[in-house]
């Protein structure tokens, strides 16, 4: 997998990250409901940057 296709990756789970938040905010959930909502969007947007970052230290090392 080269870097170019890593980013499109990156930027399609970005998207999609995008409007999973976009329509969390237009069902409009209770408040409680919301923050629990959006800790568990930003730990899942930790972990997907945490693992991609992983991946590309991996493919980096497959280059050398």
């Amino acid at each position: 997998m080269n870097d170019e296709r890593i980013e499109q990756a990156v930027r399609r789970i970005e998207t999609a990250l995008g409007r999973i938040a976009d329509l969390a905010e237009r069902i409009n959930p209770p408040a409680q409901a919301a923050s629990d909502l959006t800790e568990k969007h930003e730990i899942l947007r930790n972990a997907v940057t945490s693992s991609l970052s992983e991946l590309d230290d991996l493919l980096g090392r497959l280059d050398t």
